[in-house]
């Protein structure tokens, strides 16, 4: 339930610019909303932080990190943020781009498997938004199905959004003399289906931890599955730590794949991380090379767009400055179903893959769970 406070925003302005026309959905941490920018004679969504957590400097930190994070990200494929600022009474808000279509996991979930030139086309252009954000000292922490968007844009199909940068670290390149420290040494952030070994046992991180959730993302996207057959988080923490990825042609019963796909997707997954692809960019040009035929040409500016953009990757940029539709969020949040359709489902993933917070105490696993509590980000991704 909405409090009266976030009821109260329904038809205000915001920086004198933006007029709330709706609420599009809401989580224990705050509320997303469409609202006219009749300026621009465009839609946006504006992601508001709960009046009660305003006090909270952790949560307030965290909020400000998303908008920052994002605000710096100009790939195509990466989900804009225009502004960022605080309503008069001292909630923290920030506008973003109004995004319709349907995340990963409502696609997977409606339609089953993705045949792999679809899942890969994709995933090579999401391996260059996330190649950008590592250039940029950000690694996103979060990465999983409920957090790619599908969209169409400038005439383009399957056209891929990475969202949610709530649990994003930033290096020491991005971190300013006066940043909050907000993850602690023992401490797991995360949604334990597609978190990397390292990052399960709460140590540090660096990009090829994004590069094992990719994997995984992959994975599921071809198979409708994970590659552990585990019942709740804890245990598949504790898979992703021990146990080996079940193969990808073990896993599909329907069809087989190519050994360089599968090759591929199992380097991704490595446990020593320094066994992965050392960079989003190789990943994804891996990936591309598994491709054949049209859809090599439609993949082909996604990495590059990270560093010299081509024609076609200024092109896509051009695009994507045009809004189209509501922002996403994960599959169990409130407003998932806006400019979805619901269909039959064949090989549903799990439903409920929220980030949560983990407090480790080892053990002779090297792994254990001393306790999960409430996740104190944004529900709503």
């Amino acid at each position: 339930m909405l409090s009266a406070v976030a009821d109260s925003l329904l038809g205000k302005e915001v920086a004198g610019q933006f007029r709330i026309t709706s609420r599009i959905g809401t989580g224990g941490m705050g509320s997303v909303y469409l609202a006219q920018q009749p300026s621009m004679n465009r839609e946006v969504a504006i992601k508001v932080l709960h009046s009660k957590y305003a006090a909270r400097a952790d949560v307030s930190a965290r909020f400000r990190r998303e908008a920052r994070a994002m605000s710096q990200l100009s790939h195509p494929h990466t989900a804009r943020v225009f502004l960022f600022g605080e309503l008069d009474n001292g909630c923290a808000y920030f506008v973003m781009e109004y995004l319709k279509g349907r995340n990963l996991a409502q696609v997977v979930r409606a339609e089953g498997p993705m045949g792999p030139e679809r899942a890969l086309n994709i995933m090579v252009q999401v391996c260059g938004a996330l190649d950008e954000a590592h250039k940029l000292g950000i690694i996103h922490r979060d990465l999983k199905p409920e957090n790619i968007f599908l969209t169409q844009q400038g005439g383009i199909r399957d056209y891929p959004k990475v969202l949610d940068f709530g649990l994003a670290k930033v290096t020491q390149k991005q971190m300013r003399p006066d940043s909050i420290i907000l993850t602690k040494q023992g401490m797991v952030f995360g949604t334990p289906e597609f978190m990397s070994p390292e990052q399960a046992q709460g140590k540090e991180l660096d990009a090829r931890s994004d590069i094992y959730a990719l994997g995984m993302i992959l994975y599921e996207l071809l198979t409708g599955r994970l590659p552990f057959d585990a019942r709740n988080a804890l245990e598949f923490m504790k898979a992703q730590v021990t146990s080996e990825p079940i193969r990808l042609n073990d896993r599909s019963k329907s069809k087989q794949f190519s050994a360089q796909l599968e090759t591929a997707i199992m380097k991704a997954l490595e446990k020593d991380a320094g066994k992965r692809y050392p960079t989003a960019a190789e990943f994804g040009l891996a990936l591309k090379g598994c491709l054949t035929g049209a859809a090599v040409s439609s993949a082909r500016h996604a990495i590059a767009g990270a560093a010299v953009p081509s024609t076609k990757t200024r092109s896509a940029r051009a695009a994507a400055t045009e809004p189209t539709g509501p922002v996403s969020a994960p599959s169990n949040d409130a407003h998932v179903g806006v400019g979805s359709s619901a269909a039959a489902t064949p090989t549903p993933p799990p439903s409920a893959r929220s980030p949560v917070p983990l407090v480790l105490v080892g053990f002779a696993l090297g792994l254990s769970v001393a306790g999960a509590v409430a996740a104190a980000f944004w529900a709503l991704g």
